[in-house]
């Protein structure tokens, strides 16, 4: 894990170095937020899909994020922890009960519902920022 750990933290670190410190926002799904720990330690607000709450590393990291961050994840996702998400300071959307694709198994329409609640917390938290 520590090497893939290793690669996400490299390609999102330079991709924040090609921005010139323009880079306002890290938004990343799923493996992306292996790099919970390079938004953290450079202040920068993130908003994370279905983070991999069971991974040390990034719910350590999300404790160390002071700036503005949102978690979105399903209550049915194995890597989602609803306690830890609880835990943090964070906003936080817990949709139930979508899986890690944030769909609902076998419900088409449950699932366009999640994507529509997914898009208009994002749209909140995007205009919070008042960057």
């Amino acid at each position: 894990m520590d090497e893939r750990i290793a690669w996400v933290e490299r390609q999102v670190t330079e991709a924040i170095e090609a921005e010139a410190g323009a880079c306002q926002l890290v938004v990343g799904k799923s493996l992306g937020s292996l790099a919970c720990g390079i938004a953290a330690d450079r202040n920068i607000p993130a908003a994370w899909l279905t983070p991999i709450l069971t991974i040390d590393h990034v719910a350590a990291a999300l404790r160390r994020a002071t700036e503005p961050t949102l978690l979105i994840g399903g209550s049915a996702d194995n890597f989602w922890d609803s306690r830890i998400a609880a835990s943090l300071r964070h906003d936080v959307l817990e949709v139930p009960p979508a899986d890690h694709g944030l769909e609902h198994a076998d419900d088409a329409a449950g699932s366009v519902d999640v994507l529509g609640q997914v898009v208009s917390r994002l749209d909140r938290f995007i205009g919070s920022l008042g960057r």
